[in-house]
């Protein structure tokens, strides 16, 4: 007797518990539900999307300043600029065989490039 209540008790609890499931499943698959899960999920995407992008920003700003520094943008605009140094390349007029080397003039105040725009 005690065995056929036991089953029977068993039976009745596992028919609620498959009841249950199957009904939140249901709940879960309406209309309503969907379009509400939807929403959720573009709303955490976006979350992502945006903690992306600023992750990326930051990192621009960082490669930024490093070529800012490695480029010398961040120096001080009054600092003394390093002298130019610009030779102009004049070819040897004299007619020695021997002698056929290119001279260098160090000071020059005109560029001799032609495409050079004013």
């Amino acid at each position: 007797m005690f065995r056929r209540t036991f089953w029977f008790t068993a039976g009745a609890a596992a028919g609620v518990w498959a009841t249950t499931k199957v009904n939140r499943k249901l709940k879960k698959l309406t209309p309503e539900s969907l379009a509400a899960q939807a929403a959720n999920k573009a709303i955490e995407a976006g979350h992502k999307l945006k903690d992306f992008a600023l992750d990326v920003r930051d990192g621009m700003v960082e490669r930024e300043a490093e070529l800012g520094e490695a480029l010398g943008l961040n120096d001080h605009p009054d600092a003394a600029l390093p002298v130019g140094r610009r030779f102009a390349v004049i070819e040897n007029t004299t007619h020695d065989s021997d002698n056929k080397k290119t001279k260098y003039l160090d000071d020059t105040r005109h560029s001799y490039n032609r495409n050079e725009d004013h």
